[in-house]
């Protein structure tokens, strides 16, 4: 047995999107961090779809880049197509969107990591957690080397005991190329609650052999609407913000991508529905569930047997291969039938498959075993974060790696935790879901999901999360003065447009006309605000009723998860509370009052008795 010389202050299990995102965060916060990963060739791989964003998805990487992260300033690096999606319907629905370079953003992401001096990156496969008196002390790697540190965080992705599935075939893997992971043993071990989910991945192309003269053509949007907002302020701070200046110049020239657009039609479904029995979700091989929001193509056909036809996306996967991801179409068939279902798709009559589609199951651990800093209940130190807490994508995966490395270092450290609020962040949306509720299925994020949306919009995420970022040493100080003066100049010009354009009664008013336009203004006012200011103005003007009644409602909640409930609260001592109540609180532990209302199966009646409870104990 090797001890490595250094103790740590937290060490990350895995180098997926989790794994970096809590690895920059510790640094950022303090920490002195140790990555480990079984290739370290592969840190911030995209291991399906090059895209970051989406619904949902884009507003959790503005929050990222708010809260300091890397992967919003990665994506505008290296990203090929920018779109912002609902660009025509209301703010709360709109979401930037980008199709990265697959092996840039891979590749520079790991340049970032490597050029932080207080993280340390290891290589090599993890055997066991090092737990003492329920308080984790570090890993033993399979080679016999044993890394000692304060905290450690679990990213491991899809790589718990998985499981490849070609038709009937499979084979151990988290990923087509790598091997898998033995972590999940050792959990189970430590009393964890395992279970098993599934996801899935498409064929990818030689783009070649694409007839693109049969597919709709699908541009990017000019100029680019990036996704970091500290992208923005690269030229005014070129010694800050990992160099940035480097291709800051080159931003707006760089020719964007076009995707592509094709369908799939009755042939390619009678194809896929001829060969069900060979489907191993069909067959009953696979045991974990799959996402129900990205349906493979067999679900698709079989749910929607109404649809004549899907959508399929051609995606390029870079600016230096020729390779395209046909999203859409994810399967698990034998690759005979991926190659006859394909090649009945208009544009795709003769293309050629490169890599096939295929399936994955892997081990997760049930969230509810964790507090909403991602600490689990049962290891005091021992953190999970990405898809082993059931989720599903980059986004989700990133946003908790950012929560789980920022609270694993100010734990460290001895400094108070980092929580985010529902009504403060999608990403505190989405933990909540997790530690509270739970999912059956791998979660995915969508506006849907948040009852205060209207508040957490991708185009105010600096503004909203700048407190708590400086607050927990998150963000450096250029991109808070930024910030600051984003804010200052949002206030000076709705000020001017209030005192001063009063023709119509009411600026509000104005705006809510359908023929109202920034042109309507004096020419030297529109040039001295960035159209960005004019945006969030128009916005916070226009919808002001709707905004203030989200605050109202975010006022009366908070009081609620205002309320604490003790750690060690014995719930079954509370007269009236019925049985399935007791249960459950005991199960979950809620920190809040709040929190515990948000249970499944716990009623206002059960919030009430509790609420009456804590009274007595205040009193």
């Amino acid at each position: 047995m090797f001890i490595y010389p250094e103790k740590y202050d937290v060490l990350i299990i895995g180098g997926g999107h989790a794994g970096v995102e809590a690895a920059m965060a510790a640094a950022r916060v303090g920490a002195k961090v140790a990555l480990l990963s079984q290739n370290l060739d592969t840190l911030g791989q995209m291991s399906c779809n090059p895209a970051i964003g989406g619904l949902g998805k884009g507003h959790m990487v503005r929050e990222i880049d708010a809260l300091g992260g890397v992967m919003g300033l990665n994506t505008d690096a290296t990203a090929i197509q920018f779109r912002i999606l609902n660009a025509r319907k209301g703010p709360s629905v709109r979401a930037p969107r980008a199709q990265c370079d697959k092996k840039a953003y891979q590749f520079r992401m790991k340049w970032m990591i490597e050029a932080e001096e207080r993280i340390d990156l290891h290589q090599g496969n993890v055997a066991r957690l090092i737990v003492d008196n329920d308080e984790v002390g570090g890993i033993e790697t399979s080679l016999g080397v044993r890394i000692e540190s304060s905290a450690v965080i679990v990213t491991t992705g899809t790589f718990m005991r998985g499981l490849m599935h070609v038709g009937l075939q499979n084979e151990k893997g988290g990923r087509m190329g790598d091997a898998t992971s033995t972590l999940s043993d050792d959990l189970i071990r430590l009393g964890f609650e395992v279970e098993r989910f599934k996801t899935g991945t498409p064929c990818r192309l030689n783009g070649r052999s694409i007839d693109f003269t049969k597919c709709e053509r699908q541009d990017g949007d000019t100029p680019p609407p990036l996704f970091s907002f500290r992208s923005r302020e690269v030229k005014k701070a070129p010694d800050d913000i990992f160099s940035l200046n480097d291709w800051a110049d080159k931003m707006f020239h760089v020719e964007q991508l076009p995707c592509w657009i094709s369908y799939t039609n009755p042939q390619t479904h009678q194809v896929i529905l001829d060969n069900l029995d060979k489907s191993p979700m069909y067959s009953g091989k696979i045991e974990g569930v799959g996402p129900r929001y990205c349906p493979s193509i067999e679900d698709k056909v079989v749910r929607f047997a109404d649809k004549e036809r899907h959508q399929v996306f051609l995606e390029p996967e870079g600016r230096q291969t020729h390779e395209y991801y046909i999203n859409g179409v994810s399967t698990s068939l034998p690759f005979d039938v991926q190659y006859d279902f394909i090649h009945s798709i208009p544009g795709l009559e003769n293309v050629e498959i490169i890599r096939p589609g295929y399936a994955v199951e892997y081990d997760y651990c049930v969230p509810t075993q964790l507090f909403p800093t991602l600490e689990t209940k049962k290891i005091a130190g021992l953190y999970f974060a990405g898809q082993i807490n059931g989720t599903s994508g980059y986004e989700e995966a990133a946003g908790q790696g950012l929560v789980a490395g920022a609270n694993a270092a100010l734990k460290a450290a001895g400094k108070p935790e980092f929580i985010l609020a529902r009504d403060e962040a999608y990403i505190g949306v989405m933990i909540d879901d997790l530690v509270t509720k739970g999912t059956d299925e791998p979660y995915r994020m969508f506006t849907s999901r948040a009852e205060h949306r209207l508040l957490l919009r991708h185009d105010n995420a600096d503004l909203r999360l700048l407190e708590t970022a400086t607050t927990h040493g998150l963000i450096e100080s250029s991109f808070r003065e930024a910030s600051v003066a984003k804010q200052a100049e949002i206030t000076e010009l709705r000020n001017i447009l209030e005192t001063t354009h009063t023709a119509e009664g009411s600026l509000a008013k104005w705006l809510r006309r359908p023929e109202s336009s920034h042109a309507d203004f004096d020419s030297a006012l529109i040039s001295r605000y960035d159209p960005e200011i004019w945006e969030q103005v128009e916005i916070d003007v226009k919808y002001e009723g709707y905004i203030r009644r989200q605050q109202d409602m975010v006022e009366r909640t908070r009081k609620l998860d205002n309320r604490k409930l003790p750690d060690d609260m014995d719930y079954s001592g509370i007269t009236g509370l019925k049985k399935e109540a007791q249960f459950k609180l005991a199960e979950i532990r809620p920190a809040t009052l709040g929190q515990a209302g948000r249970i499944s199966g716990i009623t206002p009646a059960d919030i009430s008795l509790l609420a009456v409870w804590l009274e007595k104990r205040h009193r």
